[in-house]
């Protein structure tokens, strides 16, 4: 295609100059649109796979082929087409052509391929250029005709400096050189920020895509890339951070050029908005004179473009080398140096059995064709000759083509999806291989049928690709959390009904009652944000119950045995108890969580105590009536004191206790214990009333100690001493190792009583105590009894740690009265 066919007029030359993010490529799609045919090409597949996309959307796929080196869609009868530069099907007469990224002229590996469409290809009515101002001179030395438009950058690009990785603002690319330093910053984006989506030169258009989508929903604020984002990926990037400054281009690793450095920092910003780039990680700070360059947009021009003779001559093949080394007759042109094809050739051509074969102008057209075999797996030089000879050897061969038995162990050996992500990296670049010899039908048999093959099984692990990009590199919940604290409205966030918390679809924790119980993350950044995420969720639902816990009647309230005071069935608050217990009618509360604005919290807990005071009033009515009779000093004398150890101990006393006392009672003062409901038995003083399942109950929810089990009499006692109060609220006497229900002991008092001291076989089975058990109970009872006489004068032992027990210890007097009294009575 060329200017001088058909006898038409020139085409009319643009060349659309500018630096990066001006959008030139959509202003050469609209024109092209704007004719009845066209042709665009791109310098990435997959920058083509895009921009077919966007026409399809608008055109319909009818009317749009896409032509790569590795894949093609050609419909029967397209308008435009989307290629590679290298693809493009020149043979096609178009209205409208343009090549996008036209300073690659000076690319070492492909240059001559972008110069020779600069020269010679046309579209018949318009062509345009698209690429850097550096090439404005260039330009126009080898195209005198063309007419050149400047676009400016609508933002401004400013320097920001050197930051940490870990300190980077949110919407940042970080551009490193290298696979293992992209994984290895993504990685620590990850840990540190949430996660990063990766892109690649080498990932295939549907596995890249995957990661801008990634990144351009909001799901991650970090990308990490090469410089393959440099070439037309328009995304909303805020930040390009450059990790590194060097990279290697093939030959070896030198320091980035000014033009590039801006080329990829272009990417910061987008139309009106302004951008910023800067370095991180290891790389060292910009050169002032650097810097003012790239924010300027002012580099050195390209100076020649790479040139390699496109006319071949293909009779021999001495020919085909001198073809290629002849040099270009024109200012502004560079013979390019060897390519990897040329580099093939003269490998090839020393195998004799390949020398041999190409004798003939179409064997050593084939060998040419071989030798373009793209390199897509880097292999070795070695590996990469071998088998372009397998596939110049089977185009030479009988068949003349390369038959199913030669595509289909290669394509068994790709054929599968599991591994990590440089296995399945590596079976992509050997997919992209067989696809590109799927693509020329004149090399396979079957072409079609392997093109679907090929393409299906791409498109298979690009998915899986991806999915372990995100899997490694991308903490999913983490992402979710920290956009959601990142919007200012408020995030999508709820309770269920069973009280799992979840924001931006992501569960949280558990809201149980005012209680939030957080969710572990697997890190301290996960931690952080779960945190943050989950009090931003939760909080206004907590008010909310906080309010209706303090407005809530009797009813909707229950307390535990162990003292958890439950607010409609859900553990809601925990009654305070000391050692010796706490007070059942004049309660505190701890009320769960942390949670919700103080007062509302203080309210709460008021609420709970003060129907805890209520209810410990109805069920222990008893022993609070005996309280109240002591405090108002309605009980005078030895009841009053007694009923006072009965209120210490929660209601039931031992009777050697106040036996002094209860021998000294009068009958007046007999009637008035049994007024206040006192029973007196042989070996307990106690209330009845609460030894009922409702007091029993709320006793023992004030008691501070372990559960005593309830299985049946007697229990065995555990190692350390219950307390009396422990003992009281749940109405059992301990004797030696066993513990007993007083009502229990009380009726073997009885039984003993009626057999004169023994207990008859009937008698045992009545109490369902073993024959043995009862006789360490009788022995644990005399012992007890011996160890504290209850003779006269014998002062009554307090209560451990009662006040009456403190008292005992602040009177007693000293050893050595003691002792002194003892030897006087002994002369007596």
């Amino acid at each position: 295609m060329s200017d001088r066919s058909a006898g038409l007029a020139p085409s009319r030359v643009t060349a659309v100059l500018g630096p990066t993010n001006t959008g030139k490529t959509h202003l050469a799609v609209e024109r092209m649109l704007g004719h009845a045919s066209g042709m665009i090409g791109l310098p990435l597949r997959l920058l083509a796979r895009e921009i077919y996309e966007r026409i399809v959307r608008q055109r319909g796929a009818s009317a749009v082929a896409l032509i790569t080196g590795e894949e093609k869609i050609v419909p029967p009868r397209p308008h435009y087409f989307v290629c590679t530069v290298e693809a493009m099907p020149l043979e096609r007469s178009v209205e409208f052509l343009a090549i996008d990224e036209i300073q690659l002229v000076a690319d070492p590996e492909r240059g001559h391929v972008f110069t020779q469409r600069l020269l010679h290809a046309r579209g018949r009515f318009e062509t345009m250029f698209l690429g850097a101002g550096t090439m404005e001179p260039l330009i126009r030395r080898l195209v005198p005709d063309v007419e050149i438009v400047t676009r400016d950058r609508l933002s401004t690009l400013s320097y920001a400096g050197s930051k940490k990785l870990t300190r980077l603002p949110r919407r940042s690319a970080i551009v490193a050189f290298s696979t293992e330093r992209v994984y290895a910053i993504a990685e620590l984006i990850r840990r540190q920020r949430g996660g990063a989506a990766v892109v690649m030169g080498s990932l295939s258009p549907r596995t890249r895509n995957a990661q801008v989508a990634l990144y351009q929903s909001g799901e991650v604020d970090f990308l990490v890339a090469t410089d393959a984002i440099g070439m037309g990926l328009n995304m909303d990037v805020d930040h390009v951070a450059f990790a590194g400054l060097r990279k290697f281009d093939g030959r070896r690793t030198r320091w980035l050029h000014a033009h590039e450095i801006g080329q990829i920092a272009g990417r910061a910003g987008r139309h009106l908005r302004d951008g910023t780039f800067g370095v991180t990680a290891e790389a060292e700070d910009l050169d002032p004179d650097l810097v003012e360059q790239v924010v300027e947009h002012r580099f050195d021009p390209v100076e020649a473009a790479e040139w390699r003779n496109a006319r071949l001559d293909f009779d021999t093949l001495p020919d085909l080398l001198r073809s290629l080394t002849v040099t270009p007759q024109r200012s502004g042109l560079s013979l390019t140096a060897e390519a990897l094809d040329e580099t093939l050739l003269r490998r090839l051509i020393k195998d004799e059995a390949i020398a041999r074969i190409g004798r003939s102008r179409g064997a050593v057209m084939r060998l040419w064709e071989a030798c373009q075999l793209p390199d897509f797996q880097k292999t070795t030089l070695d590996e990469h000759a071998r088998l372009a000879k397998d596939v110049f050897t089977a185009l030479t061969g009988k068949r003349g083509r390369l038959a199913d038995d030669w595509m289909a162990p290669r394509f068994a050996e790709v054929d599968r999806d599991d591994g990590q992500i440089d296995q399945l990296s590596a079976r992509l670049s050997a997919v992209r291989t067989l696809s590109y010899i799927a693509n020329r039908p004149d090399w396979v048999h079957d072409a079609k049928g392997w093109r679907d093959k090929t393409r299906a099984l791409e498109d298979r692990l690009s998915d899986v690709l991806h999915e372990r990009l995100t899997a490694r590199f991308v903490d999913r919940r983490t992402t979710a959390l920290m956009r959601a604290l990142n919007v200012r409205e408020d995030a999508f966030a709820g309770v269920a009904d069973d009280g799992e918390v979840t924001v931006e679809g992501q569960v949280v924790g558990q809201l149980e009652g005012v209680r939030f119980q957080m969710e572990k993350g697997s890190s301290a950044l996960e931690d952080r944000t779960l945190r943050q995420a989950a009090v931003r969720a939760v909080t206004p639902e907590i008010n909310r119950r906080l309010g209706r816990l303090a407005a809530e009647a009797d009813d909707a309230f229950s307390v535990a045995p162990d003292g958890a005071v439950l607010w409609r069935g859900v553990l809601t608050a925990q009654i305070m108890a000391t050692p010796q217990g706490a007070d059942p009618f004049s309660p505190s509360v701890r009320l769960l969580g942390e949670l919700g604005p103080t007062p509302a919290r203080e309210r709460a807990r008021r609420r709970i105590e003060a129907w805890l005071a209520t209810e410990a009033g109805r069920a222990l009515r008893d022993l609070r009536r005996l309280r109240q009779a002591v405090e108002t000093g309605a009980l005078k004398g030895l009841p009053r004191g007694i009923a006072f150890r009965l209120i210490e101990a929660g209601g039931l006393i031992d009777r050697r206790e106040v036996e002094r006392d209860l021998a000294a009672l009068s009958q007046v003062e007999r009637r008035t214990l049994k007024t206040f409901a006192i029973r007196v038995g042989v070996h307990s003083v106690w209330l009845p009333g609460l030894q009922k399942p409702r007091a029993r109950h709320f006793a023992q929810a004030f008691v501070a100690a372990p559960l005593i089990p309830a299985t049946p009499d007697p229990i065995s006692a555990p190692a350390e001493p219950p307390s009396a109060r422990l003992l009281a609220a749940h109405g059992l006497r301990q004797a030696g190792r066993w513990l007993i229900s007083v009502d229990a002991l009380e009726k073997m008092a009885a039984l003993r009583g009626a057999s004169h001291g023994r207990l008859s076989e009937e008698a045992l089975t009545d109490l369902g105590w073993s024959a043995d058990q009862a006789k360490q109970i009788v022995a644990a009872l005399k012992t007890e009894r011996a160890r504290r006489p209850d003779r006269p004068g014998a002062a009554p032992r307090p209560v451990k740690d009662s006040p009456f027990a403190a008292l005992a210890v602040l009177t007693a007097p000293p050893a050595r009265a003691k002792r002194r009294r003892s030897r006087r009575k002994a002369k007596v």
